[in-house]
């Protein structure tokens, strides 16, 4: 019997590899619209960051998302991420 392939996504903040369960995905949507897709499944283009506190403020920080998106982040984004991080 054949295992089943586990979907590995890169973090944009500290470029490791983990399980796409296993990170938070904020999509650019085809409208131009930034969102967090608690999904996984938002059309549009993704990127992924770890389930870490230090991770997303240091994302905040070097605004590394919005050049990954070619957008701006709004911070309500931010406070949405930190918020799904302190629930875990």
């Amino acid at each position: 019997m054949n295992k089943k392939k586990v979907p590995m996504r890169k973090c944009v903040i500290t470029n490791e590899r983990y399980e796409k369960k296993n990170l938070l995905r904020i999509v650019k949507t085809p409208e131009g619209e930034v969102i967090f897709d608690k999904t996984g499944k938002a059309n549009g283009r993704g990127a992924y960051v770890s389930k870490s506190k230090n991770v997303i403020l240091k994302a905040q920080k070097s605004k590394a998302l919005a050049r990954h998106l070619e957008n701006e982040i709004p911070d309500s984004i931010y406070k949405e991420l930190l918020k799904e991080v302190n629930d875990e």
